[in-house]
């Protein structure tokens, strides 16, 4: 019975989610939930979760419960769902009384396989009445985590779920799951969600396709905008610790003309609600965000993760980096460390609740401190601390093994620094202290009598970036202290002797890239160890692609990765499918997706193909096939459309019969047109215009149609056009 419930589980999977194979570990905690097991996944964010608990609803007579921490994750899930055949609802505070009380009717109308709910929502007596009445065959957790007071979001509402399963009149099958969970934090999820004798299965906590890297600028600002700047058209996060620099990013991005979101609990929520979808709806492409925008974002196109500052510890930082890259297309997760974050987290830690002991996060955060100054494999790195022992020392997919190490001797720089500040009386700021060094004849050094200190034009030859850059190392180090917001003030710590008194020497480590990368702040992905190929896409097609899908979304009024990734995008860009049954062997695109806008990539393809007068010929997409895929028989598809054609069908009744474009059908027929088969496609081409096209053709030349389309009459077509090129490309070699 399983083996067949399995097949049925792998058809699903493609029908619904147009993927070819489970996952690693998906097959397996799904046979276990069909075998009615209580199962807990450990995978990693993007490892698809979801869809361990969603192709056992569909098989499972009645209905199944999920348990989400937010709103907005929710909302995603269940548009997403929709979108792909799969009936589903959600429960909770944005539904009117109007669409509370139609959802419920619903519910026990059994319209929906699958119900989503807030934790605290659960222990509501409407909805215990409610759970009364159906047949709920499965309860599964996301986010797991939450219910252990070790996890790093705990949520005492999760500690309500496993007595409201205990008083169902039986018991569904439990699947609880989460991205990142240490030992205890797994023992934690069993004993108190009363999993019995679960199936656990932790995946592996690596994510080939995360580039992950830390670098220490002298200017952490500079380096976010460069890098924001050099991949404006791709969606990225920028973390930051308070809500005072988010605000501050957000403005610097905005006067450098970057149009982007901001989210943090200091905002309204309608704020909060607005940037967010900005951002999810691809209106803007950056989310400067505190971690109040951590987990719940199932935004899939994500290319990048830029923490400005450290987070306190590294299974939030594994989790907030994981956003990005779900789609498994190549995405980088860049930490931007300066040591004044330790001080900024220690705070915090302790601003959090200062009556309780704080030593296992002060542990936690020495750890990440530790990640950020290691020298070894950060990919190494983080999965050891999760528990992982990988048979490699390097990786070749992170930013330490990707890099040498340079280490410069700046000792002498930061005591010409440090002796002016002293000078300087430690009463002035950066720009000032700049100008003395450089040894600028302004009035105001000449005022104050700078000009007759022994370290004015000490450092004339260096460019002030330079110099300031120097600067900020040693604040960043602890040698000076910069006082004040608005106009900060620089004076020396105690420390700052050891370098003017007691010789300590002062170095600057500089990352070296091994390899040769265009431009540093580029998007930075290694494909060596990732799992999905490196296609040579065309950019212009899939530039197209992108703009045809949002078109979709605004009509439907979804999010543009819910209508397919990016990744889908990509392989129709390198494939460049024209028919329902080579679209259909896209990544990601299933049945359901293909009968709602299928006709509207493929009729975009096919355009651009004709109007750039592209050979597809070794394009084609492998067809694999399921019972449920609507497949051809041996015959190859074109000889279909000839028999069709030749019988006496029109283009337009062969479009209907065979379920397909008017353009690929004619697409059809010149190739067998150009395969030399006896057809006759006079009876379907405009021959009034033929003297007039073979006059453009001889004029343009034939290497792009649109040329040709511009200069004729309207009611010749591209079809008309394609025809007479090949006509005359065969008269001539004869």
């Amino acid at each position: 019975m399983n083996d067949k419930n399995m097949q049925l589980a792998k058809e699903l999977l493609k029908k619904h989610f147009g993927y070819e194979n489970f996952r690693q570990g998906q097959e397996d905690i799904i046979s276990h939930i069909l075998n009615m097991e209580d199962c807990l996944g450990i995978m990693p964010t993007g490892a698809g979760k979801s869809i361990c608990y969603q192709i056992p609803a569909m098989i499972f007579d009645g209905v199944t419960i999920v348990v989400s921490p937010l709103i907005s994750l929710m909302k995603d899930q269940v548009d997403n769902l929709n979108q792909v055949g799969i009936p589903a609802t959600f429960i909770n505070s944005t539904l009117s009384n109007f669409d509370y009380a139609q959802t419920i009717n619903n519910i026990l109308n059994n319209v929906y396989k699958i119900i989503y709910i807030a934790p605290e929502r659960l222990s509501t007596d409407s909805f215990l009445n409610l759970l009364k009445q159906l047949n709920v065959s499965m309860f599964a957790i996301d986010e797991a985590h939450c219910v252990s007071r070790w996890g790093h979001d705990f949520r005492p509402s999760y500690t309500e779920i496993a007595n409201i399963i205990l008083n169902l009149d039986t018991r569904p099958v439990v699947a609880a799951f989460t991205a990142t969970a240490t030992e205890i934090v797994k023992e934690d999820i069993i004993g108190l969600l009363h999993l019995q004798t679960p199936f656990t299965l932790t995946t592996g906590f690596d994510r080939p396709n995360l580039y992950f890297s830390v670098e220490t600028p002298i200017n952490r600002k500079q380096f976010i905008f460069d890098y924001v700047k050099n991949n404006q058209d791709k969606s990225g996060i920028i973390y930051c610790l308070t809500r005072k620099t988010v605000d501050s990013i957000y403005d610097e991005l905005l006067e450098f003309g970057i149009y982007a979101s901001k989210y943090h609990a200091g905002m309204t929520e309608k704020q909060r609600t607005s940037n967010q979808d900005d951002f999810v709806y691809d209106k803007t492409c950056v989310m400067v965000a505190t971690n109040a925008f951590g987990m719940g974002i199932d935004k899939s196109n994500i290319r990048y993760v830029l923490h400005y500052n450290m987070p306190r510890d590294l299974e939030s930082y594994y989790q907030e980096a994981g956003r990005s890259g779900r789609d498994g297309d190549n995405a980088s997760c860049i930490l931007l460390f300066n040591r004044s974050d330790i001080v900024t987290n220690k705070l915090l830690i302790e601003q959090g609740n200062p009556n309780q002991n704080h030593s296992n996060e002060y542990e936690k955060l020495n750890d990440i401190v530790d990640y950020c100054n290691t020298d070894k494999c950060l990919r190494k790195y983080l999965l050891e601390y999760f528990g992982e022992f990988p048979n490699f020392d390097e990786c070749d997919n992170c930013g330490n093994c990707n890099s040498e190490i340079e280490v410069t001797d700046i000792t002498t720089d930061s005591k010409k620094i440090l002796s002016c500040i002293k000078r300087m009386n430690e009463r002035f700021g950066m720009g000032l202290v700049t100008d003395v060094l450089k040894g600028s004849n302004s009035a105001k050094i000449r005022s104050l009598g700078f000009d007759n200190l022994s370290t004015y034009g000490i450092m004339k030859n260096y460019s002030k970036d330079t110099i300031k850059n120097i600067i900020s190392f040693l604040i960043s180090e602890g040698y000076i202290v910069s006082m004040g917001d608005k106009y900060p003030i620089l004076s020396l710590s105690f420390s700052a002797n050891d370098i003017l008194f007691k010789n300590k020497s002062v170095f600057i480590k500089k990352k070296i890239e091994k390899i040769s990368v265009s431009n540093n702040n580029k998007l930075k992905t290694m494909n060596n160890n990732s799992n999905i190929e490196d296609l040579q896409y065309d950019e212009n097609l899939f530039s197209l692609l992108k703009s045809v899908r949002m078109s979709i979304a605004k009509n439907l009024h979804i999010p543009p990765f819910i209508v397919c990734a990016d990744i889908s995008l990509k392989q129709m860009s390198t494939f460049f499918p024209l028919t329902v049954e080579s679209l259909l062997q896209i990544h990601g695109i299933g049945a359901h997706k293909v009968e709602q806008y299928g006709e509207v990539f493929l009729n975009a393809i096919s355009n651009y193909v004709i109007e750039n007068n592209i050979d597809i010929s070794s394009k084609s997409c492998e067809v694999n096939s399921f019972d449920f895929v609507l497949t051809e028989k041996k015959e190859e598809t074109h000889i279909i459309t000839y028999n069709l054609y030749n019988g006496g069908k029109s283009i337009d009744e062969i479009a209907n019969i065979r379920e397909l474009t008017k353009t690929t059908i004619e697409n059809h027929l010149l190739k067998c047109y150009e395969n030399d088969l006896d057809i006759d496609l006079t009876r379907c081409v405009n021959t009034q215009y033929e003297n007039d096209i073979i006059s453009a053709i001889d004029k343009l030349g034939c290497e792009k149609l649109k040329p040709l389309k511009e200069i004729l009459p309207d009611e010749v077509s591209y079809f008309d056009i394609k025809y007479y090129v090949l006509k005359f490309s065969k008269n001539k070699k004869l």
